[in-house]
């Protein structure tokens, strides 16, 4: 369904003033070319400024020259990239295709003229002249040319004559330091079988051709040819395998042997990969003259067919064709970096259009990312033309101008952004109906073009026409004055015009239509939406301009879209609509602060108590569920607690603990909360009312409320709404007084929720290190013990390696730091050493050995032995990565039984074993039998005799302050069980070499070992 408005497009016109009745005309950079009627081989050049609006300039354009032709022009264009003009001209009933170049120079008086063959070398005199001269290339065919298309980014031209397309690239030549040349190249030939081209549009590398009733579009793509291949003619078939089975066999097999049917194919309609089964072969004929690296290939893009009408008995061809065919880019603008020479902005396509017209019906689809229909025009009347432009679609039917929205910027814009449609931006839809903005009555229209924000027509009045408009005029007049016969004939007139009609600027038209809209803001709640959707995409049309540069328009157009959106939002949370939720994206993008949203909204509520809209509670539930660092005060504050208890009752716990509500008087939040207990409790409206209780300065009651619930359920409660705990202000997480109070009466409580918050997402690991040191406000290089302890009960529950790994390594050097300063906790610890082996598997349980040395003398403090045996279990765990805390280990000396155990412990689980044995019989001897027995065992039994013996045996050669430790761990049971276990024959031999006569001991435990071995 197409929409109808009365608005202003159309600004004002000018009326070309050509000498000889119009042909074919084209634009280009402010400039309109005019090619005469058959009779005249010329093409008149006027400026098409845009300084005489409102009556500031003269009615007609200013000419600038003209330049003579080879014969009649049948169709012209213009090469945006490039600035020629490229015609198809006849001349004694042949075709000629002909290039334009330097054609400005004749609206400066020069007459010199050039003209080339395309490709061909230039001539010597040439450079000196090529800047004050036009240059005219021949393009030679085989076929006559049918009709061309360049693109308006490569400058490169496609023609296309019968069952062919040629590809000619465009060639900047550099003929002297100073001049650069014009010239193209044959690159590509294009064979398609069973379609003769009646319009064919390119566009960087797409390919759009329409016949009678089929368009065909397609990409051209360079891929690289296999190393080895030689230079060489290809010819390369992209027909599908299957091309000539199903839809081609009903395509073009059937037999049309009678002339008493009409054979009509059925309409058809393939998309993308499925385009391949169109029955429409494209062989490619390499040309040699491009580079051995690369060749082409297509890809199907885009194939549809249509059936004539056949509702009436008696039909014509004419009535029933394809025209306008179109390939329109939109491009997306970056700053290239700035070189030496200062390079432009680069352009880049960001999406492609394709448009082309029935008679009564258009269609648009976008065609570059996502093949999909995304518009379709209904004509009131039977069409003659059709242009399309970023910002409208125009049509001329045979007595109107009409012009029709478009829905290209909408598509550009998801294409650029593919989130655009989420809860911070938002864009209209691009299946939004299209609707028609103005139709402008013109009499025997016959063509049209654009260029920028400019319409040409041509006008041109039939004989009957005009006949007609003199008996209408005569009916005005006397009788005296109907007897008067008209001096001129009616063969004598004229009765064609060529105007240049210039539209409404962007800014003007917005504000048009947006007063437009206020009409329907009361009446018809769709309309006022749709009318506004339009303006939106007016404004961003004209933003997404790559010729848009930093101005004061530009800063016009961002202040007009911020507005647009600010409209769309209130329509959004004003009316009952089913897209709703869209106000929070147009609010967010208007850049209205959360007190300007509530202001214009109470402004246009008639009665103050009236109910809110869901489309700007869910605004305002989003919004304050953000970190913003607005805050309301306290009269808008108690307003929006108002407007939730009437509206979602339920909500005001998550309300009231927004940052933006700060300043909110706690006495009325008490009110309203025990309001809302009383309909439904819940454990967060409790944990607020505790909240709320310690704002106002009662703890007594913020006891109670907190004992209404065991502290799991408390704990569920701070989960479900976690700013109870903390706020985030600027970017920082701040405690809130409620966390205060839990820290300093329910400490174990308090951890036990954070740990709960970091289980399900809701605060980081470093976040939760940052917000429990703000909250114990420790010295800088001073770990709480509140935070020491949620590391702990963090490492118990936690499952990821990573976090794991981190937080042994926090703990271990926590731990290590304190021993080497004997620093003790600022708190009591919440899990002693013992409750961690018990509770988690990354501490082990405390090697005996270990157990022995600590045996052997007393510890200092309680804490401090808690802080070590954590440690040690730490360490003696499956998982720890004792590499990642060697360098703390310089800071805890090995002269202490404790430390020692640390080092060794340490030593020992990297495999260190001879330098642990080393350190314990340095240090500690009395412990080096418990510690073999434990650690060298299985692969490492060798080091018995190999290490610790003879270690043994040597140290007892020197009465030394441990010769009796010595001795004994020699005599022991555990070392004879040893050797009797392993055999001893080898150990007596050995230990022999060792034996002083005066040591009896020594004596005595050979003894002893021979008679074991004896046995």
């Amino acid at each position: 369904m197409v929409l109808l408005y009365n608005l202003h497009p159309f600004g004002w016109q000018q009326v070309v003033p050509t000498r000889q009745e119009p042909w074919v005309f084209c634009c280009g950079r402010e400039a309109l070319l005019v090619a005469s009627a058959p009779s005249a081989c010329k093409v008149e050049v006027f400026l098409a400024s845009s300084g005489a609006a409102a009556g500031a300039g003269p009615e007609l354009c200013q000419p600038l020259g003209a330049f003579g032709t080879l014969g009649r022009v049948l169709r012209m264009a213009y090469g945006e990239e490039g600035d020629y003009v490229v015609t198809i001209e006849e001349k004694n009933q042949t075709l000629f295709l002909r290039v334009y170049v330097n054609w400005r120079c004749m609206s400066a008086g020069s007459s010199r003229v050039c003209v080339r063959i395309v490709g061909h070398n230039l001539e010597e005199p040439y450079p000196e002249a090529a800047k004050d001269q036009m240059s005219i290339i021949e393009i030679p065919l085989s076929d006559p040319p049918l009709c061309f298309s360049s693109c308006p980014l490569t400058g490169d031209l496609l023609v296309a004559c019968k069952h062919k397309l040629i590809l000619f690239c465009l060639k900047r030549l550099a003929v002297s330091q100073d001049v650069t040349v014009l010239d193209f190249e044959r690159t590509l030939v294009l064979h398609v079988q069973n379609l003769i081209p009646s319009e064919v549009a390119f566009c960087a590398g797409y390919v759009a051709i329409t016949t009678e009733l089929e368009v065909l579009v397609f990409k051209l793509e360079t891929a690289e040819k296999v190393a080895g291949n030689r230079r060489r003619h290809i010819y390369e078939s992209l027909e599908p395998p299957n091309v000539h089975e199903g839809l081609k066999e009903d395509f073009y097999s059937v037999p049309l042997e009678s002339d008493d049917f009409v054979i009509c194919q059925q309409p058809v309609e393939l998309l993308e990969e499925e385009s391949r089964r169109c029955g429409i072969s494209v062989t490619l004929e390499s040309t040699g003259l491009f580079g051995e690296e690369s060749n082409y290939q297509i890809q199907y893009v885009l194939y549809r067919r249509f059936a004539p009408d056949m509702s009436s008995f008696v039909f014509s061809a004419d009535d029933a064709k394809l025209h306008s065919l179109q390939l329109l880019p939109m491009y997306e603008t970056e700053n290239s970096v700035t070189s030496d020479r200062g390079d432009p902005t680069k352009q880049e396509l960001l999406s492609l259009f394709c448009f082309f017209s029935l008679p009564h019906i258009g269609y648009l689809y976008t065609i570059a990312n996502l093949v999909e229909l995304i518009s379709t025009y209904q004509y009131s009347e039977r069409s003659q033309q059709a242009v399309l432009t970023p910002r409208f679609l125009h049509v001329i039917t045979s007595n109107s101008l009409q012009c029709f929205t478009v829905r290209c910027s909408a598509a550009a814009a998801r294409d650029k952004d593919p989130y655009i449609d989420t809860t911070l931006k938002a864009c209209p839809p691009i299946s939004l109906n299209v609707c028609t903005l103005r139709m402008q009555l013109f009499i025997g229209l016959k063509a049209i073009s654009h260029f920028k924000n400019h319409i040409i027509i041509l006008t041109k009045a039939d004989t009957e026409d005009i006949t007609e408009r003199k008996k209408t005029s005569r009916r005005l007049l006397s009788r005296k004055s109907d007897s008067i016969r008209s001096k001129v004939s009616t063969e004598s007139e004229p009765g064609w015009n060529l105007y240049i009609v210039h539209t409404t600027s962007t800014l003007q038209l917005y504000r048009e239509m947006v007063e437009y809209s206020k009409t329907y803001e009361n009446v018809k709640t769709e309309s006022c939406i749709h009318l506004l959707s339009e303006a939106h995409l007016l404004i961003r049309t004209a933003l997404m301009d790559p010729d848009l540069k930093a101005s004061e328009e530009k800063e016009e157009l961002l202040e007009a879209f911020q507005e647009s959106c600010a409209l769309l939002g209130d329509c959004y949370s004003r009316f009952d609509t089913k897209d709703f939720h869209l106000a929070l994206p147009y609010y967010k993008m208007s850049g209205l602060s959360i007190t300007e949203v509530l202001k214009r909204v109470d402004s246009t509520l008639d009665d103050k108590t009236q109910k809110h809209e869901k489309g700007f509670i869910f605004y305002l539930h989003h919004s304050l569920y953000e970190d913003l660092e607005e805050e309301l005060s306290e009269e808008l504050a108690a307003k929006v607690l108002q407007i939730f208890y009437l509206a979602e009752p339920s909500q005001m716990p998550h309300v009231i603990c927004s940052p933006c509500l700060k300043h909110v008087c706690p006495r009325i939040a008490m009110e309203y909360l025990e309001k809302v207990e009383a309909i439904v409790p819940s454990i967060v409206v409790t944990l607020t009312k505790a909240s709320m209780a310690l704002k106002i300065g009662d703890q007594e009651r913020c006891k109670n409320e907190l004992d209404k619930y065991a502290e799991m359920m408390l704990v569920c409660g701070f989960i479900v709404e976690p700013r109870l705990l903390r706020q985030q202000i600027k970017g920082q997480i701040i405690p809130t007084e409620l966390a205060i109070y839990l820290r300093e009466t329910r400490s174990g409580f308090f951890v036990a929720s954070l740990l709960a918050l970091h289980e399900n997402n809701k605060i980081e690991l470093e976040e939760a290190d940052l917000y429990i040191k703000m909250l114990c406000a420790q010295e800088e290089d001073t770990v709480a013990q509140l935070l020491v302890d949620f590391w702990e009960a963090l490492l118990v529950t936690c499952a990821q390696e990573n976090v794991v790994k981190e937080l042994q390594f926090k703990l271990a050097t926590q731990y290590i730091w304190r021993l080497s300063r004997k620093q003790l906790p600022d708190t009591k610890p919440l899990k002693t050493a013992e409750d961690l082996i018990n509770s988690c598997g990354h501490y082990g349980l405390i090697f005996p050995w270990v157990i022995f040395m600590m045996s052997l003398t007393p510890p200092d403090n309680q804490n401090s032995s808690e802080d070590l045996s954590k440690l040690q279990s730490l360490l003696c765990g499956p998982s720890f990565n004792i590499a990642s805390i060697l360098p703390f280990l310089e800071t805890l000396p090995e002269d202490t039984i404790s430390g020692l155990s640390i080092h060794v412990l340490c030593s020992t689980q990297l495999g260190q074993y001879d330098k642990s044995i080393d350190k314990l019989l340095e240090r500690c001897p009395e412990a080096i039998i418990p510690y073999a027995q434990h650690e060298l065992k299985d692969e490492h039994q060798a080091l018995w005799w190999n290490k610790l013996l003879p270690e043994l045996c040597k140290r007892t050669r020197c009465n030394g302050e441990y010769y009796p430790v010595f001795l004994s761990s020699l005599q022991g049971k555990e070392m004879c069980f040893y050797i009797n276990v392993c055999g001893c024959g080898s150990f007596t031999m050995h230990l022999r070499a060792f034996i002083d006569g005066r040591s009896r001991g020594l004596a005595c435990f050979l003894t002893r070992v021979s008679n074991l071995s004896s046995i």
